[in-house]
């Protein structure tokens, strides 16, 4: 959200609930802290003189269904996650300073969901929509000065089944408080483009929407000043005299910035916009806006260009979730899952299929990553029986332009999707509904490309694409047909929405390799020849009909150049949808990373396909049974050829085809060590190996960051490798592990990104699975040493420390 950084201020405590004041016209508050919270039903929780005193009391983000235990009978059912759902209320109370002549806000960025707010007793409103960011105005129910006010929030996840996959319960992301003079920026009120861009200059004009709360016209002063990353002032423009008679005004304001410092996903070079209401000498207000100078195309024959470059999408989808987390927003969390797709090669992210956090948001501004943001997995027609159709007629034009105004300013956004594999695309429904949100939109921000993610590629049967609005057709599925797409849809854009949807366990593999399995055969179909452990094969060789191998997939798109690029599905597994598999299999087997955060193989193949380093990775384990037949894969980049050795004796060189993504051996199982070796013009580039692993001796510990911060919500991914005498992974142990953690820290979370296990993830044990845990460490606001050591019957413990700094 953008706002004065320089301006925000620590939560202070004059005493317990109090707001201190601060200097400045706009006053931003984190008001996650000091909540109570009951699980369960309490209509008279509303009301100021309510007793919480047995409420339990908590920090937000929060996510109650996390840390319930997982059952078939559960109302959200597997595809839900198989967690609970249910009612939960939250209260605060609080004391404000001196208010009078200021306007104060509430902003919550998503309640999950129906959510219903109250402050002393007096309704602000409700939100059905579990993604959209909302706020409500409490001027006119505070308490005069000194006194104390409550908030009250329900949210109401009980009818199920509501989605297609997890969505949590709760308020799941931030809330703040926000006070202002009567007269100030609008919420999400500015809009900021850069019409004209070129490595000497770039035009940047600021659309400012101004809020009179006053009563009175007034007369102001709109100055615009732009700071680089170093926060050095580089160009300015005031506009005087602008007038605002009514309860809202705006003006348009414009310069050149010189030599602009491009954003790309190489380069994500930021400004700061800061925009001051100058009424007399009198600041009103001050506003800060984030700033990436781009420009982008999209070509029907040669697909996307970003600053005048050919740019190929290597894109991922991502659900809101994050693993042991759950739904529960913590920006470490996100900033991890997009430093491991970020080394993978992927440029590109799809919100799949709604609003995300504003946190996810702001670091891909930062990291470098473009983003097709999402509004909607259904319209009129429902996918779930109580999912968001019941109150898309309702609701969706204000949850549509409260999305387009809060993610407008972001460089990240590249695209807007109205809608995922909507089934209004099988009747004229569709053609209007296509329409009508295009126009909004196109209203709110007409420099962006509109999509909507189809299944029909026969545009007959396509009502959507039938409307003629699309600025981009996008098709998830059925890459056979892409040749197609030019001779069906003359002249049109085309990008790949959504590839693949491969099924793959870490670390397990089905043999021969090139065995395809087709997991339900077909729609009318269940699974019948699945795994009895809910396992699916890591060598990239199980998919269900409608998808297709990874491979196979993005060979597709390499060989069609004028589809812009592709979204793989999925990034990461995600909790529920756990096709093919029903009950206990709780989560995806799509990710190409898994629910822990460990890569599967095919990030490998990506990885290889989408950067330019060299890349050579070795599978699969090499404990088999004497004599057994396995196949050795070897994704490879930046080299000409691998050969591969068995205990030293070469079994031959091999040379990836035109079309091939990895090269392939049949090698008669004999214990001890695989090596890869590949080369380019005879050199060696790099070195691979696994070697067969003895019983299960010791556990190893590796944390992904061994400095933190204080603050109570910096986290610590810590990895657990079960290992043999001699320091190998054993593929096959599954060993109870414990944790114990000494110092300001706790256990946050533990998995092992088995889609199957039924063990709780808010625990302080967990079984490696493959041979791999994961136990996520959380600072508290104490600074110090943080230990965490890890036991498990028969192995030689571990333990390993990091440091929590104020």
């Amino acid at each position: 959200m953008p706002c004065l950084l320089s301006l925000l201020f620590l939560l202070l405590s004059a005493r317990p609930g109090t707001v201190a004041a601060q200097a400045g016209p706009r006053q931003v508050v984190s008001f996650d802290k000091g909540w109570k919270f009951y699980l369960g039903d309490e209509a008279a929780a509303k009301d100021a003189q309510f007793d919480d005193a047995r409420w339990r009391p908590l920090t937000l983000p929060h996510d109650w269904s996390i840390e319930g235990q997982f059952d078939e009978k559960n109302p959200a059912k597997p595809d839900g996650g198989g967690l609970p759902t249910g009612v939960g209320w939250y209260r605060k109370t609080f004391v404000l300073p001196a208010t009078v002549g200021k306007s104060v806000w509430i902003e919550f960025d998503g309640v999950s969901r129906n959510s219903e707010v109250w402050l002393n007793g007096h309704s602000l409103g409700r939100r059905p929509n579990g993604y959209s960011s909302f706020r409500y105005e409490l001027t006119p129910y505070l308490q005069p000065d000194g006194q104390s006010n409550t908030l009250a929030v329900r949210a109401d996840n009980s009818a199920q089944p509501a989605s297609r996959w997890y969505s949590g319960s709760g308020i799941y992301r931030h809330v703040r408080l926000v006070t202002t003079h009567q007269l100030a920026v609008a919420p999400w009120g500015t809009f900021v483009t850069t019409p004209q861009v070129s490595p000497q200059a770039a035009t940047v004009r600021v659309q400012t929407t101004l809020r009179n709360a006053t009563g009175q016209r007034q007369t102001v002063r709109l100055v615009m000043t732009i700071y680089d990353a170093n926060r050095r002032q580089v160009a300015t423009a005031s506009t005087a005299a602008v007038s605002v008679s009514g309860t809202t005004g705006s003006a348009t304001q414009q310069l050149t910035l010189k030599q602009p410092a491009l954003w790309s996903p190489t380069a994500p070079r930021l400004y700061r916009v800061l925009t001051q209401v100058w009424r007399g000498k009198t600041l009103e207000d001050s506003y800060e806006t984030a700033l990436g100078v781009r420009s982008f195309h999209f070509d029907s024959n040669k697909g996307f260009a970003l600053n005048g470059q050919p740019l190929r999408i290597q894109g991922v989808c991502q659900h809101h979730d994050l693993g042991a987390l759950g739904a529960a927003v913590n920006t470490r969390a996100i900033e991890r899952q997009l430093e491991i797709l970020k080394a993978m090669g992927c440029n590109a992210i799809r919100t799949s299929h709604n609003p995300p956090a504003p946190e996810f948001l702001d670091l891909c501004d930062r990291m470098g990553f473009l983003v097709l943001d999402e509004a909607f997995d259904m319209w009129l027609k429902k996918k779930n029986s109580q999912d968001y159709h019941l109150d898309f007629k309702e609701w969706h034009q204000r949850d549509l332009e409260d999305q387009i105004r809060r993610d407008r300013n972001h460089p990240s956004v590249f695209m807007w999707s109205i809608g995922n594999e909507i089934r209004e695309q099988f009747d004229s429904t569709g053609t209007r509904l296509t329409k009508e949100l295009t126009a909004t939109v196109k209203h709110l921000d007409p420099t962006r490309p509109v999509t909507s993610a189809l299944t029909e590629q026969e545009p007959a049967k396509n009502f959507i694409s039938q409307a003629g609005v699309l600025d981009v057709l996008s098709f998830n599925y059925k890459h056979a047909g892409y040749p197609e797409l030019p001779k069906r849809f003359p002249g049109q854009k085309f990008l790949a929405t959504e590839i693949a949807a491969a099924f793959e366990t870490r670390g397990h593999y089905d043999l021969p390799s090139d065995s395809l399995r087709i997991w339900p055969k077909d729609g009318k179909s269940k699974l019948t020849d699945g795994n009895p452990d809910f396992t699916a094969s890591s060598y990239d060789n199980a998919a269900p009909y409608w998808g297709a191998t990874h491979e196979a997939a993005w060979r597709a798109i390499k060989n069609s150049p004028f589809i812009s690029g592709a979204f793989v599905w999925s990034g990461f597994d995600y909790l529920g949808e756990p096709l093919p598999y029903p009950w206990p299999a709780r989560s995806s087997y799509f990710g190409v990373i898994d629910l822990a955060g460990f890569p599967k193989d095919a990030y490998y193949l990506y990885q290889s396909e989408w950067t330019t380093k060299p890349v050579l990775h070795l599978l699969p384990h090499w404990n088999w049974k004497p004599g057994q037949t396995v196949d050795v894969w070897a994704y490879y980049s930046q080299a000409d050829e691998v050969e591969l050795f068995l205990n030293g004796k070469s079994l031959g060189v091999k040379k990836k085809g035109n079309d091939d993504l990895h090269v392939r051996w049949r090698v008669p199982y004999a214990p001890g060590t695989l090596q890869a070796v590949s080369r380019k013009a005879g050199k060696t580039v790099l070195t691979s190996s696994v070697k067969t692993a003895g019983p299960a001796a010791k556990i190893e510990l590796l944390a992904d960051r061994s400095k933190l911060q204080a603050d109570g919500k910096d986290l610590s991914f810590v990895t657990v490798r079960v290992l043999d005498a001699a320091g190998n992974l054993v593929p096959d142990a599954a060993n109870l592990v414990k944790f114990a953690v000494s110092g300001p820290g706790f256990v946050a979370g533990v998995d092992n990104g088995y889609q199957a296990s039924m063990e709780p993830f808010k625990a302080d044990f967990r079984k490696a699975y493959n041979g791999m845990a994961l136990a996520i460490i959380q600072t508290t606001e104490k600074g110090g040493a943080i230990t965490i050591k890890a036991t498990a019957d028969g192995l030689t413990p571990a333990s390993i420390t990091v440091q929590s700094q104020p």
